[in-house]
């Protein structure tokens, strides 16, 4: 049966150093397109994960939500659905970092690398070498966030590096259907992240576009990860 997102509220995570500004552009226009309500959900970088569980918790005393995010807002989603099965109707997965715990993942190290040069050479000089090393879309758009949650920045990025996202066991016990969204040609969350989501969960579809796309257009994320759900 199709999955029915009119009226459903969707809670929806950022990605670490990102904010609810991009992840609300990445999301709103195709669930505004199947009727949803958008809730999205400022990241609190003194104390990230639990601040977006507190925020899942707290949407769902009204009734079941979908819930979804970016890189680690994907991780804690997808691990609050698994912990409250009878809360959550679908999962909305973009660009997932890493499977389990993080060892050695490209996004893990970057954050912690991010985190050690804002802690010993300060803001501007991390801008500075994520803007060198980065598209010039996603350097604008991490500069404005990175800005906004300074000075506890660090510790986010250092908490999310941590973060054990689901294990391909846990999620075959996901029991609502997920749609997964990845880019082809992103190093920091490859592809191939995906691919293992996607054959793990018993309901699931993945969509993929380019970065070059999501620079254009952030919403091709959302609609990647919608159209996905709706395969279901």
């Amino acid at each position: 049966m199709a999955v029915n997102l009119r009226g459903v509220t969707v809670v929806l995570l950022p990605g670490t150093g990102s904010d609810d500004d991009f992840v609300y552009r990445a999301f709103s226009a195709a669930l505004h397109d199947v009727g949803a309500i958008v809730m999205t959900t400022a990241p609190e970088p003194s104390h990230l994960v639990n601040g977006y569980v507190a925020a899942l918790d707290n949407a769902a005393r009204l009734g079941p939500i979908a819930v979804g995010g970016i890189s680690i807002g994907a991780a804690v989603a997808t691990s609050w659905a698994l912990a409250h099965p009878a809360s959550v109707l679908a999962v909305l997965a973009g660009l997932p970092a890493w499977t389990g715990a993080p060892d050695a993942a490209v996004a893990a190290l970057a954050a912690q690398y991010s985190a050690q040069i804002l802690r010993h050479e300060g803001l501007a000089s991390a801008i500075s070498q994520m803007r060198a090393s980065s598209p010039s879309w996603l350097g604008d758009e991490l500069t404005r966030s990175w800005l906004g949650q300074w000075p506890d920045l660090p510790n986010a990025m250092d908490e999310a590096a941590g973060y054990a996202a689901p294990t391909s066991l846990e999620l075959e016990k996901l029991t609502v259907p997920m749609g997964i969204a990845a880019a082809t040609d992103d190093p920091v969350h490859p592809v191939e992240v995906a691919f293992e989501w996607v054959a793990a969960a018993p309901r699931a579809a993945l969509h993929t576009f380019t970065l070059d796309q999501l620079g254009a257009d952030p919403g091709v994320l959302g609609a990647a990860c919608v159209n996905a759900l709706m395969e279901l």
